[in-house]
């Protein structure tokens, strides 16, 4: 009885569980959405709450399942997303390069992520819709850069719709989480303790959480 799971464990090396968070209408879904399905839609759907999707790449000749979860971006959802703060390896802090309002509430998403999320998950800025007419931009990339220098974490801009930096944006941060997992698990390995199972069995135990969405 006990070969499926195994079998399932073999499936990757790596679980690794992605937040991404912003203001609602910055373009979460669809970055998700065009990573995980190639697809692309401009009809714009509220995310209810909390979504997710499952993609597994093959990083430096690793297999990693990537756990990506999508949040609601609305304050009245808020209180329910801190929750998953907690589960989070990394974190894509999204805005959208032609609404500086949400560029700006960045600073409040960090803020969130330094209650909530753990000391060491990694984050990567994302200026979403670069696709967009230079003329409805509000948000130059050097002031996009300055905020990802500001906060020592790495920055791109990206377009769900044209597919810009989508792959680059959550291969990057994979690969700084593998790397900082590998060099928790060989720090580990005098112990014999392997960090990442505990983080696999849990990850298997949510995957079953999927809330009903119309992501």
């Amino acid at each position: 009885m006990a070969a499926p799971p195994a079998r399932a464990r073999a499936d990757y090396d790596y679980l690794i569980k992605l937040l991404l968070i912003g203001d609602s209408g910055v373009g979460k879904s669809c970055l998700l959405l065009r990573f995980s399905d190639g697809s692309f839609t401009t009809s714009f759907i509220t995310t209810i709450g909390i979504d997710f999707k499952i993609r597994t790449i093959d990083l430096d000749g690793k297999r990693i399942k990537l756990q990506i979860w999508d949040t609601a971006g609305q304050e009245r959802f808020r209180t329910i997303t801190t929750a998953y703060y907690r589960g989070a390896m990394g974190i894509l802090l999204v805005y959208d390069v032609t609404d500086e309002s949400s560029f700006n509430n960045i600073r409040n998403w960090i803020r969130n992520i330094e209650q909530h999320a753990s000391d060491n998950v990694n984050k990567v800025l994302v200026g979403n819709k670069a696709d967009m007419d230079e003329s409805k931009r509000a948000v130059p990339t050097s002031k996009g850069q300055a905020l990802a220098d500001e906060y020592g974490i790495r920055f791109f801009e990206t377009s769900a719709k044209t597919n810009l930096n989508v792959e680059e944006v959550f291969f990057s941060i994979a690969r700084d989480i593998k790397q900082r997992l590998a060099d928790t698990d060989a720090k580990a390995e005098p112990a014999g303790i392997k960090i990442n199972q505990e983080d696999q069995a849990g990850g298997a135990g949510q995957a079953a959480q999927k809330s009903a969405c119309c992501g």
